[in-house]
């Protein structure tokens, strides 16, 4: 049975920055918080879906942008609150995808894969018009997703190992047919072993263009990475934005 706090509870928020050590890199983080604070533009309004910790909010907010967040694990919050400047960013406890805030914004965001939380297309769908309802005339949704690995998977396979480090292994579970994918992390110390399953729902780009569509909200750009590499068949994940026409 899970939490509260879904999949997000205190046994993985106290590991979390530890375990995901190398999204924290500046080389990481920068290029996301100059993308997202030139959408925000001076004196704008961001909005983070699935804030968690705080890795892009706090230093967003650090460059002038007034954010806010929406997180389902106050287990995630607490991490954000307890760093310096946590206080200042405004967190509604909530599932992203129907959670309300007050005001608009100039830029919505999910980064780091997070939109696959939603583990039904109907979630994502509400997903993309809570964003779209939170948006000023002009505003920009942004996505940061991995595109579906589907390559890697030869007929008759449907796991995919993404981690074998000493004593933590991991790999995905895929079901074509639902577009569902169960990440299963398995850590070994001493001897005992810990295992950990995560449900998501993979989700391509033209997919996730016909939801902007159906929120109002129409294509702007789409890269290869924050550093507006090109979107190309290689490309392993995307960075996307739509735009909520202007009045």
């Amino acid at each position: 049975m899970l939490d509260e706090d879904g999949y997000f509870g205190e046994a993985v928020a106290a590991r979390y920055d530890e375990s995901s050590g190398e999204m924290f890199d500046p080389r990481i983080v920068e290029p996301a918080v100059g993308f997202l604070a030139e959408l925000a533009g001076e004196g704008g309004r961001a909005l983070e879906l699935g804030v968690g910790t705080g890795r892009i909010a706090l230093p967003l907010a650090g460059r002038g942008v007034e954010v806010h967040g929406i997180d389902l694990s106050r287990a995630m919050v607490e991490r954000l609150r307890a760093k310096p400047g946590g206080d200042a960013i405004g967190v509604a406890i909530g599932d992203f995808a129907t959670t309300k805030v007050d005001g608009v914004f100039s830029v919505a965001y999910l980064v780091y894969n997070t939109v696959m939380n939603l583990t039904s297309q109907d979630a994502q769908v509400d997903c993309f018009r809570n964003a779209a309802g939170h948006l000023a005339p002009g505003g920009c949704f942004v996505v940061e997703v991995g595109v579906p690995d589907l390559r890697r998977l030869p007929p008759g396979q449907d796991a995919v190992p993404f981690r074998v480090d000493g004593g933590r292994l991991g790999f995905d579970l895929y079901d074509v047919a639902t577009q569902s994918v169960t990440s299963h992390h398995v850590k070994v110390v001493d001897g005992r072993g810990t295992h950990l399953a995560v449900p998501f729902r993979y989700v391509w780009p033209a997919e996730l263009d016909l939801m902007a569509r159906l929120a109002g909200l129409r294509l702007r750009e789409r890269w290869g990475g924050w550093s507006r590499e090109p979107f190309t068949s290689e490309s392993r994940q995307h960075v996307s934005v739509w735009e909520k026409p202007g009045d």
